[in-house]
């Protein structure tokens, strides 16, 4: 996300020209080049705008922080705007008491299942803010960002309870609305009152990055130069959004992968060797994981966890299989590398296991750290696969498989295999098996796998990317 230099300037819609044109209302990335339009009516109020900005400021005194060089930030508890964040797939996961209270009928809406939280049903279920002069432009706001990930399908679908109408309007106005620059602050301005009312102005600022967007409304004319530095900084809005969400209710694919005979090798190597070896694992899969949107998790040891929450232009369980498989990549060029430099026989891989459920997301904190974590037995269940794969296999169990599209499933060669008659192993194609199919249970090396035994799984032989497959 684009940081805003200190030497910003605001970008103020002239308001007389927004009330002759409302449908024109613009949307624009602060890049601190232009000037800022000047507006007669804001200007004569100026004394006392200033003076409400100086008691603003007073207020925050208490809950700005000191930084490095003895400068002060706004935190995000300090922002007395309405103020709310929204994830990707533009479900509501925060929001403060003013937007709660004062601008949209957020009361109530932080339901324990996220999928409740569609912004756009909000909207439409507040009636008030319905009646807004801006009512279009502010949803066109939205629609703006959600261009870059969501397709019209997709949109028109995410909440199953809005009534037609709006799904009607909802649709016209995504044709109308441009895709928002990238990795930048947007602003607008829009008149929230109804039409024929008293004008009530808002600055609205979106900051967007890669877990989703922090909107805030302001009144018009009462920005600060710390609101805009808090929006400039991703790592603090990340930091502190991350505090204070609610844990709620989502579906989730996991991926547990651990390094086979980690012992064996950290005894090998000398200590520096070994770090850099995790590390070189670790610095591999980084691009996939991004790429697929995964979340890091919590692993004891140097193994890795990794979260696939839903997406608006993609199947959730597909990233997670796919992420899989390009990690196995990554661990064959990591391994030649390592047979090359220590002219030794380890072949370095990854066991992998992959489950998919719906779990409780939130958040362990200290002052100082926030770790995400999903509770329940989706992550467990993919741990115990990963235990249970060997020689760098993936391992998927029939319930996440069955999340894939019939044109997914194309995609992907998985089977069992099984012992031939002359004792070598062949691939069943297109099966699935039990574990206690697999194993022998009676033996004490897999009694460890006895509360698993009846769970249907298949191993993932090859993923085809889309384009390979087309």
């Amino acid at each position: 996300m684009g940081v805003v230099d200190s030497s910003y300037q605001f970008r103020i819609a002239n308001a007389n020209r927004l009330m002759d044109h409302p449908a024109k209302t613009a949307m624009h990335p602060i890049d601190g080049n232009p000037p800022p339009l000047r507006n007669k009516a804001l200007d004569e109020s100026r004394t006392s705008d200033e003076r409400r900005r100086a008691e603003r400021r007073a207020s925050h005194a208490k809950g700005v922080e000191q930084i490095a060089g003895g400068g002060l930030r706004l935190t995000i508890d300090q922002v007395h705007s309405p103020a709310y964040m929204i994830n990707t797939r533009f479900e509501l996961e925060w929001t403060n008491e003013d937007a709660a209270g004062r601008l949209v009928t957020l009361q109530g809406a932080m339901t324990r299942d996220i999928a409740e939280r569609n912004i756009f049903g909000l909207f439409f279920q507040d009636k008030q803010l319905m009646q807004a002069d801006s009512r279009e432009e502010l949803l066109k706001f939205h629609l703006s960002m959600a261009k870059n990930r969501f397709s019209r399908t997709a949109l028109l679908t995410a909440d199953p309870d809005m009534e037609d109408e709006n799904i009607d309007e909802l649709g016209r106005l995504y044709d109308e609305a441009e895709p928002a620059p990238l990795g930048q602050v947007l602003h607008t301005q829009l008149n929230l009152a109804p039409h024929g009312q008293a004008e009530q102005w808002f600055d609205i600022y979106a900051s967007t990055f890669r877990e989703g967007f922090f909107i805030v409304f302001v009144p018009a004319n009462d920005a600060d130069d710390s609101l805009m530095q808090l929006l400039g900084r991703r790592d603090i809005v990340i930091r502190d959004l991350m505090k204070r969400r609610r844990p709620y209710l989502t579906q989730v694919a996991v991926v547990v992968a651990d390094l086979q005979d980690s012992v064996k090798i950290c005894a090998e190597l000398p200590p520096e060797e070994y770090f850099e070896l995790i590390n070189d694992v670790w610095g591999a899969m980084e691009p996939k994981l991004r790429k697929y949107y995964a979340t890091h998790g919590k692993h004891v040891g140097d193994g890795m966890v990794y979260y696939f929450f839903p997406q608006p232009d993609s199947n959730h369980a597909m990233n997670a299989m796919m992420c899989a498989g390009e990690m196995r990549e990554a661990m064959r060029e990591i391994s030649q590398t390592w047979k090359e430099r220590k002219n030794w026989t380890n072949e370095l891989v990854l066991n992998i296991g992959l489950h998919e459920g719906q779990e409780w997301f939130g958040t362990y904190q200290t002052p100082t750290h926030v770790e995400v974590t999903v509770l329940g037995d989706t992550i467990n269940m993919a741990a115990r696969l990963s235990d249970f794969a060997r020689q760098g296999t993936i391992w998927i169990t029939k319930a996440m498989f069955g999340q894939l599209s019939s044109k997914e499933r194309e995609r992907v060669n998985y089977g069992v295999h099984r012992r031939a008659e002359d004792g070598s192993s062949i691939l069943v194609p297109a099966t699935y098996s039990r574990i206690s199919n697999l194993l022998d249970l009676g033996n004490p090396e897999y009694v460890k796998f006895r509360d698993i035994a009846a769970m249907a799984v298949t191993e993932i032989v090859e993923v085809a990317k889309a384009q390979e497959t087309a």
